[in-house]
């Protein structure tokens, strides 16, 4: 099929964007999952973003916002119209001088772990090891070991997609839920996370940050790729082990698999579909519906034809 949007690559690549046409999304996500993006832009200043968000309303091009593409599982038909990753200034961070770090949403949460470490300050050391964006993880609260984002961020800058304006939320307005924010709904872009954290250890901090590690490579399949947990946590129960219970551990259609190692996780073992997956995904929900009467809700985000 013909890619319609091909005529706008060298309009907003006069914007001062880097424009990719035909973009193979498996390339962009952890599960290494995805058909084409019809145009992948890249914008790396606030200006360019605005320009960008303009064109886009006035041509009425659908938008996909990528952050590092840790917890999406992309159709095998691709994305149709422009996928948009923060790039530049957008990966920034900073301490501010009343002690809260600034950090652009385009940054690795990683970074911003390494840098609490660097600065010896605590609170964000259940984060180390998840491999998102920092502005992907304000999206959907992401958490591990005890510790959520909601913990930590105290606002976060988006611009408006209806207006084309910046703004900020911050406190209840942040809407923090299990696995969702005010921004899980759509209608913005965030740009920028603000949180607050305590003086610490550096030697506390780092050990705690290996601790968790340790586990992580421990007990998660780090060696497939993935996009995480796939369902959240019922309440009363850990997917994980209802799977397992239900005896799907290993469980396989086509290149999706059931990880032998932790069965909250299914891994691409080798040329996974979009279409396996959700396959195997309907696989483990009939059967722990039937066998255990629990409805698993899917925490991994689709998106796409």
């Amino acid at each position: 099929m013909a890619n319609q949007y091909l005529q706008y690559k060298d309009q907003l690549a006069a914007l001062g964007c880097e424009v990719k046409a035909d973009e193979p999304m498996k390339n962009h996500t952890s599960f290494k999952i995805g058909g084409t993006a019809d145009l992948f832009v890249t914008v790396s200043g606030r200006e360019q973003l605005v320009s960008v968000i303009d064109f886009i309303k006035r041509h009425s091009i659908p938008l996909f916002v990528l952050g590092n593409g840790s917890n999406l599982l992309v159709s095998d038909k691709g994305i149709r119209g422009i996928v948009l990753r923060l790039s530049g200034e957008f990966c920034d961070i900073g301490l501010r001088s009343d002690g809260t770090i600034h950090c652009g949403a385009g940054a690795q949460l990683s970074k911003l772990c390494a840098f609490a470490l660097e600065n010896s300050l605590t609170g964000l050391e259940f984060a180390w090891g998840i491999p998102g964006s920092c502005g992907g993880a304000a999206f959907m609260d992401a958490g591990a070991y005890g510790g959520e984002m909601r913990d930590v961020v105290v606002s976060c800058e988006h611009i408006d997609l209806s207006s084309g304006e910046y703004g900020v939320f911050e406190g209840d307005a942040l809407d923090f839920a299990y696995r969702h924010s005010v921004y899980s709904d759509g209608g913005y872009v965030i740009t920028a996370l603000n949180l607050r954290l305590q003086k610490g250890d550096s030697r506390e901090i780092k050990a705690k940050m290996d601790e968790l590690m340790g586990r992580r490579k421990d007990k998660q399949p780090l060696e497939y790729p993935s996009a995480g947990s796939v369902f959240k946590r019922p309440v009363g129960y850990f997917a994980g082990g209802l799977i397992e219970q239900c005896g799907l551990k290993g469980a396989q259609v086509g290149g999706a698999q059931v990880s032998t190692k932790h069965a909250g996780f299914i891994v691409n073992v080798g040329g996974a579909t979009c279409d396996d997956v959700l396959g195997l995904i309907q696989k483990i929900q009939c059967t722990v519906r039937e066998e255990t009467g629990v409805e698993l809700e899917c925490e991994v985000r689709k998106t796409g034809e």
